[in-house]
């Protein structure tokens, strides 16, 4: 019944709330470390490290088991510091000067307030939420998709703290009261894309690292992976330009550098190469990326098939 699913929802959010509140009577450094070493204990052993696993040894068959568990534990240490940085993601805005490096700077402020239309993909790791922020030093306005959280009050939460990073707005995906919202989100993504992209600097974000069953197959880690060509199929259809990034954590701290870099974006007369094209050169440069830092990625989710 609605309403007995709705006390669970509210039941659900106090309980966040309660949480967060606590967390946030701390240090964020300290908290962060001490999610940290509690995210690593209860997620040893347990079903998502299992897939951790069998996702390294796929992607690195040269290296030994205890060299496979030495990354999947480095990652839950980084994730364990993720969910304690979300909490506390306004301290970090405040304090970005200071704990967020953009690693080629020069290049991004050339593109100060001229960035145009842009599509800007990145990948689940360090702090990935923070991976746009070359866009709001450029002085775009930055809007990202998001899937949309079952708790309705939980899921509104978020993306209130979200907004801090994408002032530009924020676009749902997923299942709504039992209805797919893909297609009226993609009707969404184009008009804002052509509307301020006219007159404006728009930047639209997404996580493009997952496997999407019914994805467009491209090279990545010596298999053919299947990823969601939506980024592509909008960077070529609104004649907008592409930019990866990825956020590397610097040591055990809050304290990051994000790589930021245009992809070539192809166009000819055949559009489902081109959009396989474009997604692959995206792939490639992850893959590159993951190598240098294999532990701060997030190998727990669905990776090969």
């Amino acid at each position: 019944m609605y309403w007995l699913l709705d006390i669970r929802h509210r039941l659900e959010y106090a309980l966040l709330r309660i949480i967060i509140g606590i967390v946030r009577l701390f240090p964020l450094e300290p908290a962060c470390n001490f999610s940290a070493r509690i995210t690593q204990k209860i997620s040893r052993g347990g079903r998502r490290h299992r897939n951790a696993l069998a996702n390294l040894e796929v992607a690195y068959p040269e290296k030994t088991p205890q060299e496979h568990e030495e990354i999947a534990m480095e990652m839950w240490d980084n994730i364990g510091r993720v969910i304690i940085e979300f909490m506390m993601i306004d301290r970090i805005l405040a304090e970005a000067d200071e704990r967020i490096e953009i690693e080629n700077l020069p290049m991004v402020m050339r593109y100060h307030n001229k960035m145009g239309a842009t599509i800007a993909s990145t990948m689940h790791m360090g702090n990935w939420e923070i991976s746009g922020w070359p866009l709001a030093v450029a002085g775009s306005k930055m809007a990202a998709v998001f899937r949309i959280i079952k708790n309705p009050y939980i899921d509104e939460y978020v993306q209130q703290k979200r907004r801090l990073l994408y002032p530009g707005g924020l676009f749902g995906k997923g299942r709504v009261k039992g209805k797919y919202t893909g297609f009226e989100t993609a009707r969404l993504l184009g008009r804002f894309l052509r509307e301020r992209g006219r007159h404006s600097t728009a930047s639209l974000g997404f996580t493009a690292d997952l496997y999407d069953m019914n994805g467009v197959a491209v090279p990545f880690f010596g298999r053919d992976v299947k990823f969601s060509p939506f980024p592509a199929m909008l960077v070529r259809r609104l004649n907008a330009r592409m930019w990866i990034g990825c956020c590397v954590r610097q040591g055990k701290q809050s304290r990051f550098r994000v790589k930021f870099l245009e992809i070539k974006v192809q166009r000819t007369d055949d559009e489902k190469e081109d959009i396989r094209a474009i997604t692959a050169n995206v792939q490639a440069q992850f893959e590159e990326w993951i190598r240098e830092t294999p532990g701060q990625f997030m190998w727990s989710n669905k990776r090969f098939v």
